[in-house]
């Protein structure tokens, strides 16, 4: 088939390089949305043919961490086609370009559900195969594991299926490798049974940080698997979106699921075992949790819904002692002067550090908190300032930064990155040498995942 890509200032090339993330554009030689397998496939010998190198990607959540476009082809996938369900074998059938809601939308009817992510925006083939933490994660494990089965167009052109039988080094490398082995056009999901959840959020001022994390991370530490929340400082700006108990920050936010694997009762009282000693300590400013859907999860961690600009920075944490406990409120909390409108830590653990049976490269987290901080560089606050206090917080949170990193978590391609060992990043680039011998993808790869 013929093929043309769009180049800068068209309209078809602005709305295939289009971004979440407005601090990180993408600027490529020349763009295509991709909605065929075959479209995919002229896409890649195009740009054999004319020496460029492809970039690949759905929604630019992750652009902030990626490196920079310049000089190649950009392929965005948004393949036609719905999710497929099957219900029987528990699995989904789903094409690059879907978001989770979607999935979400389709799969909860049958009482199923993958181990999606926190908002419905994010596409579920980039969250999937750069790990994917999801509050499910501490039940299920990382989400990369779930994968059964990937369809992509590699460096040659054509289309390959690739799971545990077939090509089953690729398939693990492509699990947590960091991308650079081709465009990938869907992917099959094993579900898990979910019919009920308990979600929500509860906020406190920040006055009280110290005592809630203390009472938060004790409650971590034996918390039930069927458990995950995040402990987060939050500076919300005066927006009708913002409910007004959270304008007068800055505030604390304690919010999560727990999975009702054994009926609604038995998780409620698992959230109480969480909340009761945070609700002891002061008078919750908004709390805010019910029996749920699973659909609910998609919406309780205020994650935006449209493309903005934030520079943030990402690190996996050991255990915080007491000292910890106090630089975090230090530099985070109350008259720390943080500029930064959400930061704080994703309890990890439980299924998250348990290596999956068959699992990808990246197929456990070796940590006992995800930090993560970001804010929007509007006037009068500059991206300058913003990445300065970010740089005060890694300092004071070092003793215990693991060095690893979690790739969905990474804002910020200046920071350190790396989540693979040297003897997986030596064994996914034999893999890439295999597939992509030309390189033609090899500028698609996360930072720290190569040592090409």
């Amino acid at each position: 088939m013929s093929f043309a890509a769009s180049p800068p200032g068209d309209p078809a090339y602005d709305a295939a390089a289009a971004v979440f993330n407005l601090a990180a554009p993408a600027r490529p030689a020349a763009a295509v949305t991709a909605r065929t397998v075959e479209e995919v496939r002229a896409a890649v010998r195009h740009a054999r043919a004319a020496g460029l190198p492809v970039r690949v990607h759905t929604t630019g959540h992750a652009a902030g961490g990626a490196a920079p476009m310049d000089g190649a082809l950009l392929i965005r996938t948004a393949l036609d086609g719905p999710v497929e369900v099957d219900v029987a074998g528990r699995v989904a059938r789903i094409p690059a370009g879907a978001r989770w809601g979607a999935v979400v939308e389709a799969t909860t009817p049958h009482g199923l559900v993958p181990p999606h992510g926190s908002a419905a925006t994010v596409g579920v083939v980039g969250y999937l195969l750069r790990g994917g933490i999801s509050f499910y994660g501490r039940a299920v494990g990382v989400a990369a594991n779930s994968v059964r089965a990937i369809e992509l167009v590699t460096a040659d052109g054509e289309l390959r299926r690739v799971d545990a039988e077939h090509d089953p080094e690729l398939f693990r490398a492509l699990r947590g490798g960091g991308g650079g082995f081709g465009v990938v056009t869907a992917v099959e999901v094993a579900l898990f049974p979910a019919t009920t959840v308990v979600a929500g959020s509860t906020f406190w001022p920040a006055e009280h940080a110290g005592a809630l994390l203390r009472a938060w991370q004790k409650w971590t530490l034996d918390a039930p698997r069927e458990a995950a929340t995040s402990f987060r400082v939050l500076n919300l700006p005066p927006v009708p979106e913002v409910p007004a108990e959270l304008r007068n920050g800055p505030m604390i936010g304690v919010d999560g699921v727990v999975l009702a694997t054994d009926g609604a009762e038995r998780a409620l009282r698992q959230t109480d075992d969480l909340l009761d000693p945070l609700r002891a300590i002061a008078r919750p400013a908004l709390d805010a949790w019910q029996v749920a859907a699973p659909g609910a999860v998609l919406d309780i961690h205020m994650d935006p819904a449209d493309p903005l600009p934030f520079v943030g920075d990402h690190m996996l944490l050991r255990r915080l002692d007491d000292s910890g406990i106090d630089e975090f409120v230090r530099v985070l909390g109350a008259g720390s002067g943080s500029p930064l409108v959400m930061a704080g830590l994703r309890q990890l653990g439980g299924a998250l550090a348990d290596p999956g049976p068959g699992g990808g490269v990246l197929d456990r987290i070796d940590a006992h908190y995800a930090y993560s901080g970001s804010a929007a560089p509007f006037p009068p606050l500059t991206e300058e300032e913003i990445t300065r206090h970010c740089a005060v917080v890694r300092a004071a949170l070092a003793p215990w930064d693991t060095g690893r990193t979690a790739p969905t978590f990474v804002d910020n391609r200046a920071q350190p990155q790396g989540h693979l060992s040297a003897e997986d990043v030596a064994a996914v680039d034999r893999v890439r040498a295999r597939v992509d011998p030309t390189g033609l993808f090899g500028s698609d790869i996360t930072p720290g995942a190569t040592a090409r």
